[in-house]
């Protein structure tokens, strides 16, 4: 009996769905990513899948173009087979023939250097917000709430009005697979976001919206609220403004505001609760740049080695 990629593929999606109760997000994109093994791969039988043609579908993704003529990074190949392994267990879990998930390894990645603005840096970025207008009040509200409370780009753009609580200045977020968090911000945030909330003229749900275009008197806010390429390139139209030449990202601040708390003494599983890592090795990527030991040891026998140079 044939056993075609696609219809496998129909019932690993829905069980992501319903099983494992994946975010849409996540479905939708091992969808897209599955979908291409089903191109390559001309949809054959399950059992024809071996190790030969994994192979020949990983030259086939290192060497593919999109529509615009952009390759693909080796990231985004490893996602088509992290994809690809986790259909495989599923199969696997059904006692479906099919070549183990553990034959496909992932290409090596070189990790790109952490980025993150000094504390001189990042009052620079803060202070090039002009903040006289109702946009500029949302753009330090922002950037302010980025730093603060270390939330993903995503995560910000979908906060409404209700969601926040300024005199308290705590709320709770949904992250990376719908798991919920708690925010805390300073009470600089709080008071930006106040100032802003406080000289808006509508009431549109979203917290953060756009100022730009003509919006419906019918629209609640859904095609009012920012984009996350909005505030992308409003972040990096802030940091050229400052004169900062580091490449600037909402994600930039997110790494700034762990960086912060470990360099001030904050424990990494603290940290990585308060950025919503489900995994503690990925907050172990900043500890390199701010272990207070390694600078003691640094200090301590730099200085002497220093001092035991003998004068000529």
């Amino acid at each position: 009996m044939l056993m075609h990629l696609s219809e496998l593929i129909t019932d690993f999606i829905e069980h992501l769905e319903i099983e494992q109760n994946r975010a849409q997000r996540t479905i939708a994109n091992y969808h897209h990513y599955l979908m291409r093994l089903v191109e390559f791969t001309d949809d054959c039988d399950i059992k024809k899948l071996d190790g030969e043609m994994v192979r020949q579908y990983r030259l086939w993704l290192n060497r593919f173009h999109d529509e615009h003529g952009n390759e693909l990074s080796k990231t985004t190949q490893n996602y088509h087979l992290i994809a690809l392994r986790s259909f495989l267990k599923y199969l696997a879990k059904r006692d479906i023939e099919a070549i183990a998930s553990d034959k496909v390894e992932l290409a090596k990645v070189k990790r790109p250097q952490l980025g993150f603005l000094e504390v001189e840096e990042l009052e620079r970025l803060l202070s090039a917000v002009d903040t006289s207008t109702i946009v500029g009040l949302r753009d330090r509200a922002i950037l302010e709430l980025l730093f603060s409370g270390g939330l993903r780009v995503s995560e910000l753009v979908s906060l409404d009005r209700d969601h926040i609580n300024l005199e308290r200045r705590e709320f709770m977020v949904r992250g990376k697979g719908d798991k919920d968090r708690p925010i805390f911000i300073s009470e600089s945030a709080a008071s930006w976001i106040a100032k802003y909330t406080d000289g808006r003229q509508d009431n549109y749900k979203p917290l953060f919206i756009h100022y730009s275009g003509t919006a419906s008197e019918l629209d609640d806010g859904r095609y009012t609220r920012l984009t996350v390429r909005s505030v992308q390139r409003m972040v990096a139209r802030y940091a050229k403004l400052a004169g900062i030449t580091k490449h600037v990202t909402p994600h930039t601040l997110r790494h700034t505001f762990a960086t912060d708390l470990l360099i001030n003494g904050a424990d990494l599983r603290s940290v990585q609760g308060l950025l919503g890592h489900a995994n503690v090795s990925t907050t172990q990527i900043y500890t390199h740049i701010t272990d207070p030991q390694l600078k003691k040891v640094h200090e301590q026998f730099h200085h002497q080695a220093k001092e035991q140079v003998p004068e000529e």
